[in-house]
């Protein structure tokens, strides 16, 4: 897979789990709703200023971004989950997606 079709995936994965549209995303990165198509699509590739803005969209590093195919220890990762569950804090919504995807994934 090309490099612009597994940054559009991730770009695309990032949003919906983050509960954007492509319109409040294009909005938040101050690109139009069809760049972030094409982008996502894999038909163009962020600039570095896009690349900027999506990372502060989406409050992650370039890193994480580009991450797409890493495994990392169990207890790092759970470490990792329950400090940005705790960075969540009180907020209902946010926590409500969190419970519905681990109860999602804990379906036998």
């Amino acid at each position: 897979m090309s490099i612009k079709k597994e940054f559009g995936r991730q770009i695309k994965k990032l949003r919906t789990a983050n509960g954007y549209t492509q319109e409040k995303l294009s909005e938040m990165i101050d690109i139009s709703q069809r760049a972030l198509s094409s982008i996502e699509l894999g038909k163009n590739f962020a600039t570095a200023e896009t690349l900027d803005k999506i990372l502060a969209a989406f409050n992650i590093t370039p890193e994480e971004l580009f991450a797409t195919n890493y495994l990392k220890d169990p207890d790092e990762l759970l470490k990792m989950i329950n400090k940005n569950i705790t960075e969540i804090g009180n907020n209902s919504e946010k926590l409500e997606i969190i419970y519905n995807l681990t109860k999602s994934l804990n379906k036998k």
